[in-house]
């Protein structure tokens, strides 16, 4: 058995499944082993995402697990058998993981939710603006570096699956780079607004009493709803969160977002005000 040297985040979440259910059932890894007819060592590497698993073992440890949910051992035997070589893949080796990873996280959602707070959502950014976003890290990035951040970023654009962008005032009126830039990215935000895919929701700043928004964060629909993701930036790379307690907190907190946002053509009216502004 060949072990993996750098498991994707798809296929470390289809390990954590797999330890959940073991743990649900109460079986440690050994019993587990025993129950496929292979040693210890084969669950763990399995459960740690360094081995990948069949549809067969698959379904054998959904079976001895007593999981009885269809859908649910579908969705992951399809995470078990994919063998997709995105077109994030011509960038391994070139952009830190956690960028490919939320590539591929992005390939296979059923949709997508963003709460930004200071900055524009990088799938609406222009080109101009991204970066700038780029350019003000830490530390500096190569033009090379630079170069290859943007046309990843670009790539990540062209989707197709319902998205829903609930931005903050302050990310609007941050200007990131000059004026010329800020105008642009508001026009192109009431362009994509009139997708049919996309919808804008604008945080103003003059709502009372409300704190709800102090959290910027992704979350990605999975094909089931306990496989969804939120994904959250950090200094470091982006956070993968996908414990039900997780999701559950953040789908609580994006409602309550929703909830307190200007509706999508009141957002419109308020990025085109914020535009004539400048």
């Amino acid at each position: 058995m060949v072990k993996r040297r750098e498991p994707t985040a798809r296929q470390v979440r289809l390990a954590t499944e797999l330890r959940r259910l073991r743990e649900a059932a109460g079986l440690n890894s050994r019993q587990a082993a025993g129950l496929l007819g292979v040693g210890p060592a084969q669950i763990t590497h399995i459960e740690s995402a360094l081995a990948g698993v069949s549809e067969q073992r698959v379904r054998r440890l959904a079976s001895h697990y007593a999981c009885t949910d269809g859908a649910f051992i579908d969705a992951l035997v399809a995470m078990a058998t994919d063998r997709t070589r995105g077109w994030w893949e011509e960038y391994r080796g070139l952009l830190p993981t956690s960028f490919l990873d939320l590539s591929e996280l992005e390939h296979h959602a059923r949709f997508l939710r963003h709460v930004a707070i200071l900055y524009v959502p990088g799938l609406l950014q222009t080109e101009e603006y991204a970066r700038a976003v780029f350019s003000s890290r830490l530390p500096e990035l190569t033009d090379e570096e630079l170069e290859l951040r943007i046309r990843h970023r670009k790539a990540r654009q062209q989707f197709t699956i319902p998205y829903e962008a609930l931005i903050h005032e302050a990310a609007l009126r941050i200007r990131v780079s000059d004026r010329a830039t800020a105008r642009a990215q508001l026009a192109r935000l009431l362009e994509l607004s009139e997708a049919e895919h996309i919808t804008v929701r604008v945080i103003p700043f003059d709502l009372d009493g409300f704190a709800s928004a102090s959290s910027a964060m992704t979350y990605v629909g999975g094909p089931l709803p306990k496989l969804d993701t939120v994904v959250r930036d950090a200094l470091h790379g982006s956070a993968f969160l996908d414990a039900e307690a997780q999701l559950t907190t953040y789908r609580t907190s994006f409602r309550k977002v929703e909830t307190a946002s200007l509706g999508p053509e009141q957002s419109r009216e308020f990025i085109h005000r914020l535009a004539k502004e400048l």
